[in-house]
């Protein structure tokens, strides 16, 4: 299936300049540094397998094209962006063990408003009645429980980026509310631009996984009545 190139003139710039940014390294240099596999081919090329937000893509060396393993499709243009700049940005730091809001990380405050308004509205709307069901979504990404808030979960969204939600119930004083916090070590494998994004794909897919653990809810009621 052919690469996307992206909708727009600068989308398919920043994937020409990223892909050519990563053909110039060492691919197993920049596995280690990534945490992930590289398998090479018999010629001089081969691929990295990158686990992301559930799924795990098939990128090349050299040519950096990106397509989901599981069905042959390529990554939407945020995805593939993410990807490809976080093997090349990757320097092997670990991941810190320390959560930071995103107006913590180096440059935050920049887009800390734009940021709020993107991830915590979604995650108010799907989870702020029912704080249990963002555990229940965290764990089909392979996410893990925490102990803030009414519900909170982290997910490893890459080998090496850890991020957090936190949802607060709300009572008769106050609303719910949400939260995403990000490893201290995320600004080692991507620019803060493409972790306000990475923000965003992280509260689409717990919303997404929210909504089908519902919808399997109630396929399996309804079958049980029938």
């Amino acid at each position: 299936m052919p690469e996307p190139q992206g909708d727009t003139p600068r989308q398919r710039r920043a994937l020409a300049l990223a892909r050519e940014r990563l053909s110039r390294l060492d691919p197993m240099l920049v596995a280690a540094r990534a945490g992930v596999p590289y398998v090479a081919d018999q010629g001089q090329g081969g691929f990295w397998r990158v686990p992301f937000l559930g799924r795990v893509y098939r990128v090349s060396y050299p040519e950096g094209s990106v397509e989901d393993i599981g069905t042959g499709k390529p990554p939407h243009h945020a995805a593939n962006l993410i990807l490809l700049h976080y093997l090349a940005q990757a320097d092997g730091a670990p991941v810190a063990g320390k959560w930071m809001a995103f107006r913590e990380l180096p440059d935050g405050l920049i887009y800390h408003r734009a940021f709020v308004g993107r991830v915590e509205p979604p995650l108010v709307s799907v989870f702020g009645q029912r704080p249990e069901r963002l555990l229940h979504a965290g764990r089909l990404l392979g996410g893990m429980a925490l102990t803030f808030g009414d519900s909170s979960v982290s997910v490893d969204v890459l080998p090496r980026i850890r991020l957090a939600c936190i949802l607060y119930g709300g009572d008769e004083e106050f609303p719910p509310s949400a939260q995403v916090l990000f490893d201290a070590a995320a600004g080692h494998y991507l620019p803060i631009e493409d972790l306000a994004v990475l923000g965003g794909l992280f509260v689409g897919a717990l919303c997404k996984a929210a909504l089908r653990i519902e919808k399997d809810s109630i396929d399996v009621t309804n079958t049980n009545e029938g």
